[in-house]
């Protein structure tokens, strides 16, 4: 049986190899605690947040933590797409104009993908008229918005009105996710979800594709 306590552990204190382990041991049992695993692995993410902000990681833990993240999820990616549904449809995700992070984005990148979602990632530093063109030529209608910088509420309340100034707000569903993030700044922002886990950012994409 799956010890998810040692699987959040393991990501917190960033060891690599004792985690890539668990998941091919439970990859080999079949698969069946992989959305448990994903979330055990979620909880030791918000441990290496914590060890971030009281100086005991930096910036490179960080990015070591997300590469590990992402690593991960590729060994259980197989067993959550099993029992998920295929043909859920298509979103965009990038990280606002302005910032240049993607630790976050690539690792919600992976758990949407998972959940049975077509994503379209158009990278870091993402203008808004590449993210209208992209949706108005792909025909997508669920927009996700990362950022990490502060500034980047700016390019997502730019990005807001972009859509409203080319006539398509209506047709499409924007989250915005990242650091700065907050149930206010999503509604000065304009948008119409927030989230800061991505099992939530799932729920809520999945939500709006089944709709």
């Amino acid at each position: 049986m799956l010890d998810t306590e040692k699987i959040v552990q393991a990501m917190g204190d960033l060891e690599e190899d004792d985690l890539k382990e668990m998941l091919k041991e439970l990859m080999a049992d079949g698969g069946n605690e992989a959305m448990a695993a994903m979330e055990a692995m979620q909880k030791g993410m918000d441990i290496v947040g914590e060890r971030f902000e009281s100086g005991e990681y930096f910036v490179g833990d960080l990015i070591f933590a997300g590469e590990v993240m992402t690593d991960a999820m590729e060994i259980i990616k197989p067993a959550l797409a099993k029992n998920s549904d295929s043909s859920l449809g298509k979103l965009i995700i990038c990280t606002v104009k302005d910032d240049l992070h993607d630790i976050g984005k690539n690792i919600v990148k992976s758990i949407l993908e998972a959940g049975g979602l077509e994503v379209v990632d158009l990278g870091i530093d993402t203008p808004y008229d590449k993210i209208i063109a992209t949706a108005k030529e792909q025909n997508i209608n669920i927009i996700v918005l990362s950022g990490v910088l502060t500034l980047a509420l700016d390019s997502m309340k730019a990005t807001v009105e972009a859509f409203k100034n080319a006539g398509i707000r209506n047709n499409v569903k924007i989250l915005v996710g990242g650091n700065p993030v907050s149930e206010v700044n999503c509604a000065d922002i304009g948008a119409d979800e927030w989230a800061h886990s991505p099992q939530k950012t799932l729920n809520v994409c999945k939500g709006w594709a089944q709709a």
